[in-house]
């Protein structure tokens, strides 16, 4: 099939025979000259827009492929090793008769359990398709964190989380989640208090609980929950404390760098 562009200049050359005996005709060559290169160059951008976005559907079919094996992939391999292992924590508890034993199995149950909630979001936006990543606005988070806690919980916040880093929003996250989870298991039914300080250079977050209204069973034994937790605020320039109150509560108190290299 001839392209239009291929017909320019055999319609120029016609064009400028049937008006070679006008006076104007100079003119009329300069305007054909003009509309045709015009042309030529609307319809080679109109085919370079094409190919361009035919390129972009290539991609993100490539794209697409990727998250959904990926998707399968952890679904079939990780997922799978990740019960497995609540799993077995959760036969050590049963079994276990020291104490450290069945609270060291309960904290690894439950972060097992938690890793399973957080690979099965993972896995549900590389099958949606989603371009976007997961939700990483603190503010939504914790308050979804606390909404889904079932304890009685105050949250307060200053300042603007949107200067902080992903590294230290995923970081505080996580110190309030398990600061939830240690109250949740510890001393259940007391009134907690999440206070998040965000400033130009330092954020900082504190958890506090109440004593609970009624002792617990057994005394909890130190958590690897907060050490591991420790750990993980100092990778990123941070520090932990951890400690009982003067009333009875629980005060979790963690301060990080506003932004650290990602």
């Amino acid at each position: 099939m001839t392209r239009a562009e291929d017909l320019g200049p055999v319609l120029l050359v016609a064009a400028l025979e049937s008006w070679r005996d006008l006076p104007l005709w100079p003119f009329a060559v300069a305007a054909l000259t003009a509309l045709y290169l015009h042309t030529r160059h609307r319809l080679a951008r109109a085919r370079a827009e094409q190919e361009e976005r035919e390129r972009d559907l290539r991609a993100e079919r490539a794209r697409t492929e990727e998250r959904t094996r990926l998707a399968s992939e952890l679904h079939d391999v990780v997922t799978y090793r990740l019960n497995l292992m609540v799993l077995h924590a959760g036969a050590l508890r049963m079994a276990a008769k020291d104490t450290q034993v069945r609270d060291a199995s309960e904290e690894l149950r439950t972060t097992g359990r938690q890793a399973l909630a957080e690979m099965r979001d993972l896995i549900s936006v590389l099958r949606s398709g989603r371009t976007t990543r997961i939700p990483d606005v603190l503010p939504d988070r914790l308050s979804s964190l606390v909404a889904d806690s079932g304890l009685e919980i105050t949250l307060v916040e200053h300042g603007n989380t949107d200067i902080i880093s992903p590294a230290v929003r995923r970081t505080m996250y996580r110190v309030v989640q398990e600061s939830l989870t240690n109250v949740h298991k510890h001393a259940p039914g007391a009134q907690t208090e999440i206070t998040v300080h965000c400033g130009p250079n330092v954020v900082r977050a504190v958890i506090r609980n109440t004593a609970p209204p009624s002792a617990p069973d057994t005394r909890p034994a130190p958590g690897t929950g907060l050490l591991g937790l420790r750990g993980r605020v100092e990778v990123v320039g941070g520090t932990l404390t951890a400690g009982p109150t003067d009333d009875g509560g629980f005060e979790v108190n963690a301060t990080l760098p506003a932004s650290v290299p990602t």
